[in-house]
Formats: structure tokens, C-alpha cells, sequence
């Protein structure tokens, strides 16, 4: 548990105690530029999927909150004055819970989030909403898939069991896919497109999934599959809840400061 310490506020040069719910490249590039912050006393908490997950450079916790009533409870014990929700732009559940948390207790909210990637005129992009889809979705689409979707729903595949599949994601899937023919590449990002290239060439890919996260660490992917003229399974985001966004550190920062 964090150490507690009073929040000031309503005056030039005072204190804002912020949390930061982590995990992404944006909310470690935010905490970072929080570090040492002579008006933004901000702390990040990881949900601690990720077995060995990149420390930010502030007071981190990690491990859930206990839903809703849980988060609540901590924005009030500490006394937060305003939440960054930075998470993963497919963890909607945290993201709900902070939504109706930070309502309940009345603290701003503010979302950090990547723009979402946009098909080009040479993408061949296959939109769908969930990863139930995403599977059925390559029923004719050539025998070795490349799974892009991180560790915990690869188990969805297993509905389209007679494709070869590569997963790749940081710690293995939990629990593993029974599919019997996986090849688990255990890898963090960012890629380059050489470097996507000569995987897909080596591996004869002839279907890519991925989820629309954004951001710039995975998009080599796309890129590749772009000039080797391969079809791309996109699953959505899912909906949002209405929370204003920002969309980089420079705002989240304004936006902190002007809290003071």
C-alpha cells in the first residue's frame, strides 16, 4: 500500500496527488515525465497480468483493486484528486470500473489513449468485433496464422483448430490453446519491418490477427503484411464509456497541472 499524504488544492504551486492506471508505453512515456514533478504527486498502478512488467519511474502497486467498490476505496484512503486511465485500449474492464469509480467519488477522470490505426487504400483488412469472430474469420483464409493479440485469448482459436498458428506474445497464454499446431514465440515490442518481414517470409504467414490497439510498438506488423499483400483480421476496440481523452503525455500533463 502507498504511503498517504494530504492533497492540496485551489492555489498556484499546490500539490495533486494522481494515479495512473498503467501498462502501456503511454502510461510509462507519462510517468516518466510525472517523475519528479514539483506539483503532481502521481503514483501508477499495473494490473499485474504481465509476469515481469516494465517499472515505471514512480510509486507503483500492482494486483486489482477488487472491482468497482475496491478502486473507490483507494481514490478515497489516498486521497486522489484526479485518475489517468492509460491501461490498454482493450482492457475494458478496468477501464469501466475506473469510469464508475471515479464518478462514485467524484474524480476526474481523464482517458490517455492511441489513436486507433486506419486501414490504407493497400490494406486488406477484415474488421471484426470480438475474437469469436476474429477465428471464424479465417476459415479460407490459407493454412499459417500469425496470432498478434497477446496471451489471453488465444484460447478463442481453438474453434478454428486445423490452421498452423504462431502466437506470439510476451508471457505465454494461460491457459495454453489446444491447437495442435502452435509455435509460441515469447517476444516483446517495438518490431521493425525488416524484422516482421523475415518472420512472415520464414514462416510462410498467410493470415495475420491483431487487435487495434494503436501506438507505434506493434504496427511493423501491419506494415509488413501491407507489402506482402496479406489479409488482416482486425478486432475493434470495444465501446467506450464516455470518459474525455487525451491523446499524449504533454496533455495528460496539462490537463494534471491544471488541476493544482
Amino acid at each position: 500500500m502507498l504511503s498517504m499524504a494530504p492533497i492540496l488544492t485551489g492555489g498556484e504551486g499546490e500539490v495533486v496527488k494522481a494515479l495512473i492506471l498503467g501498462g502501456t508505453t503511454e502510461a510509462t512515456a507519462l510517468a516518466k515525465r510525472l517523475a519528479g514533478h514539483p506539483r503532481i504527486d502521481a503514483r501508477v498502478s499495473l494490473a499485474g497480468r504481465t509476469k515481469n512488467p516494465v517499472l515505471p519511474p514512480l510509486p507503483t502497486r500492482i494486483g486489482g483493486f477488487g472491482g468497482v467498490e475496491g478502486l473507490a476505496g483507494y481514490l478515497r484512503t489516498e486521497g486522489i484528486g484526479a485518475v489517468i486511465d492509460a491501461t490498454h485500449p482493450f482492457a475494458a474492464q478496468i477501464s469501466a470500473n475506473a469510469a464508475v469509480a471515479c464518478a462514485r467519488v467524484g474524480v476526474p477522470l481523464r482517458l490517455l489513449t492511441r489513436p486507433a490505426w486506419a486501414a490504407g487504400p493497400d490494406d486488406r483488412w477484415i474488421g471484426v468485433p470480438d475474437m469469436g469472430f476474429a477465428a471464424q474469420a479465417l476459415r479460407d483464409l490459407g493454412d499459417t496464422v500469425f496470432l498478434t493479440i497477446g496471451r489471453q485469448e488465444a484460447a478463442a482459436f481453438e474453434a478454428m483448430p486445423d490452421k498452423r498458428y504462431l502466437i506470439r506474445a510476451v508471457d505465454p497464454p494461460e491457459p495454453m490453446p489446444a491447437l495442435p499446431r502452435m509455435t509460441l514465440i515469447l517476444d516483446r515490442g517495438p518490431f521493425t519491418v525488416e524484422g516482421e518481414l523475415a518472420l512472415m517470409r520464414r514462416e510462410r504467414v498467410e493470415a495475420v490477427v491483431s487487435k487495434n490497439s494503436g501506438g507505434r510498438a506493434t504496427d511493423a506488423k501491419l506494415e509488413a503484411a501491407r507489402q506482402l499483400g496479406l489479409p488482416v483480421v482486425m478486432v475493434e476496440r470495444p465501446a467506450g464509456n464516455g470518459v474525455a481523452e487525451l491523446h499524449d503525455v504533454e496533455g495528460a500533463v496539462g490537463w494534471l497541472e491544471g488541476m493544482g
